[in-house]
């Protein structure tokens, strides 16, 4: 009797520690409670047969972890990570790997992402592209480094070019005319350097379901529009401009000073507009446009000017950098709306998308030159609503440094960077196994694989047995305070009857000693 009832003891304490250790853990984040399962004793008889035996008490038969999900709660670090369904991080700890429900990270001085302990998560690093390169999980050690530009190198109108549109009334087309043309879009467009241009677009509906395309060089409008101002305003050449008025108004006429008034007008505006043009970030070549200009009036150097009033030298020097828009295409459309490319192909010559454009870089940055983008008209449409533009898009964009991490649902660490771009870092890489009852508990939340575990299955989040990641989060203990707090009491019961058990016993004893 003593025996059973000192095992009743043992037991009751031992589910006593398993209840105090669950409740102390009630707030450990990835925590998994135990429970304490027990198992009856039987001494076997000489012959072998036991059934007819008392038991002789009670043996802890086994401490098993319960890995039910935890509740979710959100953090305001991006680093917390939270498993919703089943299998475990996977991290190395000097060479060891261990597997944890604890989602708890952070950056170290390396941009490795560890535990509090300095436990470093695995998982699948990415490329410079932001492709994942899968194989044996690594720690995840990110790249912070800027995000190199890239230059645009397609782009995709999509529009509405409604069909009840007119044939512009003025012809041929001109892109300082707006009635020359039907419509005028702009996107930007990024060099090899990063450095954002604007492309601009026009459209002329030449016939029913035809519509000519052009292509703005890229920047021009900007210098032509200073340049015009600056010989319209004639505040750099008012003095020049009076000296040719006088000389013309003279009785009688000399036409050597009207002449050489000319030439000193000419002079004043050449010198207006190179100020102007390099204000406005005009390339070299635009600047030699003006002088050459200016030389093609005046031939000789001598500085007279004859046949040409100020109106009419303003206008060639600003002719000089006007740089029309070139048709690069013509689209035609059937008539249900849609872009009838097997027509295009039988134009002479053929029109076949993408249309090809070849922007010059504006002003001059040193990056790679011209700028050539392939065109598409990806559901560009001819409907009879409203001519719009629905939506354009190009693949190039600035540099841009580092900002912030986000993880997605799938383990994704994307980068997002001051341009607006998102890259992938890495991926997190998770462990599953045939019986996580099995696995050996090391403490700080982390278990190691044992025989009984079986080898651990790696794969990532949402995949297979792997349940999904959300970030900003942490899964808490799994530990159920109210279930402990009975659980306490039934144990605490327990040990009183088993105790109580000895204290008969003894009473037993003490009656048969005094027997004597």
């Amino acid at each position: 009797m003593f025996q059973q009832g000192l095992s009743g003891l043992n037991a009751a304490s031992k589910s006593l520690d398993v209840i105090g250790n669950n409740i102390s853990n009630a707030s450990t984040v990835g925590f998994k409670a135990s429970k304490a399962e027990f198992a009856d004793l039987y001494a076997n008889s000489l012959n072998g047969v036991s059934g007819n035996n008392a038991g002789i008490g009670v043996t802890v038969s086994k401490l098993a972890q319960q890995f039910t999900q935890g509740n979710i709660e959100t953090t305001s670090n991006p680093l917390d990570v939270a498993i919703n369904g089943g299998g475990f991080f996977r991290l190395v700890v000097n060479g060891a790997v261990e597997y944890s429900r604890n989602g708890q990270f952070t950056e170290n001085a390396s941009h490795t992402l560890v535990n509090a302990q300095g436990a470093q998560l695995t998982g699948y690093l990415a490329n410079s592209a932001g492709v994942i390169q899968m194989g044996a999980p690594v720690p995840l050690t990110l790249d912070k480094s800027d995000l190199k530009p890239v230059a645009t190198s397609e782009a995709n109108f999509q529009m509405n070019l409604s069909s009840a549109e007119s044939v512009p009334t003025t012809v041929p087309f001109d892109a300082n005319d707006p009635t020359s043309y039907n419509k005028q879009t702009v996107l930007t467009v990024y060099d090899s350097l990063g450095t954002a241009h604007t492309m601009t677009s026009y459209y002329v509906k030449t016939d029913a379901n035809t519509w000519d395309v052009y292509a703005g060089a890229d920047g021009k409008e900007v210098v032509t529009a200073a340049v015009a101002a600056s010989v319209s305003s004639d505040q750099p050449t008012i003095d020049a401009r009076t000296a040719y008025n006088a000389a013309v108004q003279a009785v009688p006429a000399d036409a050597a000073a009207v002449a050489t008034a000319a030439g000193t007008y000419a002079a004043a505006a050449r010198d207006a507009m190179l100020a102007a043009a390099t204000n406005a970030g005009a390339s070299q070549d635009e600047l030699d446009a003006i002088t050459a200009a200016y030389t093609a009036m005046d031939p000789t150097g001598s500085g007279s000017i004859t046949g040409l009033s100020p109106d009419e030298i303003n206008t060639k020097l600003a002719d000089a950098v006007n740089v029309p828009a070139v048709k690069v295409g013509t689209l035609l459309f059937s008539n249900t709306g849609t872009l009838d490319t097997e027509a295009m192909a039988l134009m002479d010559p053929a029109q076949t998308l993408p249309f090809n454009v070849s922007l010059p870089i504006f002003p001059s940055t040193g990056s790679q030159e011209p700028l050539t983008v392939a065109v598409t008209f990806d559901n560009t449409t001819q409907y009879g609503s409203t001519t719009n533009d629905l939506g354009s898009t190009q693949d190039g964009y600035s540099a841009g440094s580092w900002q912030r991490y986000t993880i997605d649902s799938n383990g994704v660490i994307l980068g997002q960077y001051s341009n607006g771009k998102s890259r992938a870092m890495g991926q997190i890489a998770m462990a599953n196994f045939a019986s996580v009852d099995g696995l050996t508990p090391l403490g700080n939340n982390a278990w190691a694989e044992s025989s009984a575990s079986g080898p651990p299955t790696i794969g990532v989040p949402n995949a297979g047995s792997m349940g999904s990641l959300q970030s900003s989060a942490v899964e808490t203990s799994n530990t159920d305070l109210t279930a402990e707090l009975v659980n306490m009491i039934t144990a605490q019961r327990v040990y009183q009857a088993n105790a109580q058990t000895i204290k008969t016993e003894d009473s037993i004893l003490q009656t048969l000693v005094n027997l004597r």
